[in-house]
């Protein structure tokens, strides 16, 4: 079977000699040295300033929108992962829907505007399959109106955006490293804050509030990496060059297959190191999608409807009509694209979409 993913794993003994200063320490969470180290290197690569691994990549948006101390209105994209949506629910606040651009599939910035209330607070924008947003249309309209800018940037490790990393822009970036990601450790996540203070203020929210062992900074919870996801980083951080060139390998043999057809692809966000996370395609109906899908499955092929529905669809988010977003949704698809995936598996891949088009 070919998944939509395949979650890249190096020998397992480069693993286990990492991991065995956590066990000749007996220190396997409470940031010991391992997640301190993978945390120093992430630094190191992309030349940031700051970053907290956490257990997960859903706690970074609601510890960014917790410690940003955001009540009222936020603003989002219909066209992202359930978690940029839910979290904001999560932490009581009310998510305000903006519909998508139709090439990019990122958050429109030019209807953003028009979406601001007095009751608004921030804009929280997905890096939607890691293609950067309009950042600088963005953080141009946050400072405008004096709201706080959220980038989920689930998708986006590696990226880079004008020369730095994506993580350097808005308040504060997150990242997931879940295993379907193309870096991983296992489950996990981070936050990237843009200064000091703010920084500082996070680090406190994410281990409980400790300020030392016996005093608290404030109000906090645990989304602590442990020293197992931090071992299984530091084995994948070294590969991370070598994943995204084969991925973008991967990514051009398709576009050269599929050129022809009429399907659509995302366009990459100009002046863009892009990471080859996915390879969504765009049909021109939902009967194509779907009679593509099956042909794939008959052959032992899953891709993925990513994202279907669009949020303003789902039950308790429910909002206004998002036209762009709900229309995407259910055209678009995400093919299979993973380290170790061959030319031949893509050409075979290719050939049933093509048949499944005419």
């Amino acid at each position: 079977m070919i998944h939509v993913t395949k979650t890249f794993l190096p020998d397992q003994k480069e693993y286990n000699a990492i991991l065995k200063k956590a066990w000749d320490t007996s220190w396997i969470t409470n940031r010991g040295d391992l997640v301190k180290k993978l945390e120093n290197q992430i630094k190191e690569k992309y030349h940031i300033d700051h970053i907290i691994a956490t257990t997960n990549g859903t706690l970074p948006l609601q510890l960014a929108i917790k410690g940003l101390g955001l009540r009222g209105e936020i603003i989002t994209t219909p066209f992202s992962y359930i978690a940029t949506a839910s979290s904001i629910v999560w932490e009581n606040c009310k998510p305000v829907f903006v519909d998508i651009d139709r090439e990019t599939y990122n958050i429109d910035a030019t209807k953003i505007e028009a979406a601001i209330t007095e009751d608004t607070k921030a804009i929280i924008a997905t890096h939607v399959f890691g293609n950067p947003c309009d950042v600088e249309a963005i953080e141009g309209i946050a400072n405008k109106h004096g709201l706080k800018t959220i980038y989920d940037a689930a998708h986006a490790f590696g990226v880079e955006h004008k020369g730095k990393s994506i993580f350097s822009y808005g308040d504060i970036s997150t990242c997931s490293f879940h295993a379907t990601k193309i870096f991983h450790t296992g489950e996990g996540g981070a936050l990237f804050a843009n200064n000091e203070t703010l920084h500082e203020h996070m680090y406190h929210l994410h281990n409980f509030g400790h300020n030392g062992p016996e005093a608290f900074h404030g109000l906090g919870i645990n989304a602590k990496m442990s020293e197992l996801q931090g071992a299984m980083g530091l084995t994948i951080l070294p590969y991370i060059d070598q994943i995204i060139e084969k991925r973008k390998a991967a990514y051009a043999h398709y576009k050269e297959l599929l050129k022809n057809t009429s399907l659509g692809f995302q366009k990459i966000l100009e002046n863009t190191k892009y990471n080859y996370s996915y390879i969504p395609v765009l049909f021109e109906n939902e009967a194509q999608l779907l009679r593509v899908i099956e042909g794939l499955n008959h052959a032992n092929i899953f891709p993925r409807r990513y994202f279907y529905p669009a949020l303003n669809m789902v039950n308790y988010l429910q909002g206004q009509e998002m036209p762009i977003a709900e229309s995407i949704s259910k055209r678009i698809l995400c093919l299979p694209l993973f380290y170790d995936l061959t030319k031949e598996q893509i050409e075979t891949i290719s050939i049933i979409i093509k048949e499944k088009l005419s």
